[in-house]
């Protein structure tokens, strides 16, 4: 394949609708998995904890009762998306980001998010402490973010 010359903007365009593309597919992919999954894990997911978070710095109080689930989701789409606009920009300089379909990308934010960044920022358990089944669901979850990030901006961006 001949060398083309990076289109930044397009990739991040294209990056961010593909993030929220993606962050829809690995919802769905999580609530049919969840039901396969025995958890008795009643905490609240990370991303309503990031919410509330954010809350508590703008108006002194967490996110009401009655938004918690859509506060999460909000969390959840965001950080999609830009996670997606990264990636578009990068692949677009490099081109091998996109290994395994998007599945290496996949991995490495698995990694970093769930394995590391949740819980240091005190959003989750330590990955030590989480069961294999755990781990398991978020390397899911996440690999189908990779592979449906990849599939729709290739589709967007114009790049296979």
């Amino acid at each position: 394949m001949a060398h083309t010359a990076p289109r930044p903007l397009i990739g991040l365009l294209a990056g961010v609708a593909a993030g929220l593309v993606a962050s829809a597919a690995m919802a769905a992919f999580q609530a049919t998995a969840a039901r396969l999954v025995d958890s008795d894990d009643d905490d609240d997911p990370a991303t309503v904890k990031a919410a509330d978070r954010v809350s508590e710095a703008a108006t002194g109080a967490p996110v009401p009762d009655a938004h918690r689930e859509q506060a999460g989701q909000a969390v959840h789409y965001l950080v999609g998306a830009a996670l997606g606009g990264i990636y578009g920009v990068i692949a677009e300089y490099r081109p091998a980001t996109t290994s395994g379909f998007g599945g290496a990308y996949g991995l490495v934010t698995s990694l970093l998010f769930d394995e590391a960044a949740v819980p240091a920022a005190g959003l989750g358990a330590p990955p030590w402490q989480a069961s294999l089944a755990s781990h398991a669901y978020g390397l899911a979850s996440h690999l189908t973010y990779g592979f449906a990030l990849e599939s729709t901006r290739a589709l967007l961006a114009g790049r296979r």
